[in-house]
């Protein structure tokens, strides 16, 4: 059973800092491990950049990565776009993928060029998300969260190069 928690969110335009950010409450002595720019064609889509304990990045461990858009988009668009990564790296169980995707578009909200969108793995395997550091829901499902992440640090990444600019030699 998933279960979601909604958080209202605040249309602010909040600084993102990593410091001062919902990254410390959940990974312990976070760390940047690394960071790429994803471009589709000839457009910059967004910056992203992994966090770690102590920079050291497990898939078992809690860990963060912050997305900084460069181009707006809807939540929706969000939503739809993750759950086709998903299922280009396995997912075939159609009422699970349909729960997920009402799940993150329930989450997912509109992006404006520049705003950051950050998804954290906690201990338990759980994912929590933040817009501009504003917490905007969580899923309590840890098969969600390996799935989700894996979408940029899965070995069947759709975009292999931009993982190993995440990871750097984490496993």
């Amino acid at each position: 059973m998933i279960r979601i928690k909604i958080t209202v969110f605040a249309l602010t335009a909040l600084s993102f800092s990593v410091w001062s950010s919902p990254i410390q409450r959940w990974v312990p002595n976070a760390q940047l491990v690394g960071e790429s720019r994803y471009t589709y064609l000839f457009w910059n889509v967004y910056d992203i950049a992994l966090f770690a304990p102590n920079g050291d990045w497990q898939s078992t461990q809690p860990f963060a990565l912050t997305l900084t858009y460069l181009r707006d988009f809807t939540g929706e668009q969000i939503a739809q776009r993750s759950l086709r990564e998903m299922q280009k790296q396995g997912l075939n169980d159609n009422i699970k993928g349909q729960q997920w995707l009402a799940a993150m578009q329930e989450i997912f909200p509109d992006v404006e060029k520049y705003q950051t969108l950050t998804g954290v793995l906690d201990e338990q395997g759980n994912s929590h998300f933040y817009f501009n550091s504003e917490l905007v829901g969580s899923v309590d499902d840890p098969e969600f969260g390996k799935r989700f992440f894996n979408i940029w640090l899965g070995e069947n990444t759709s975009e292999p190069k931009l993982r190993q600019e995440l990871v750097r030699g984490g496993n």
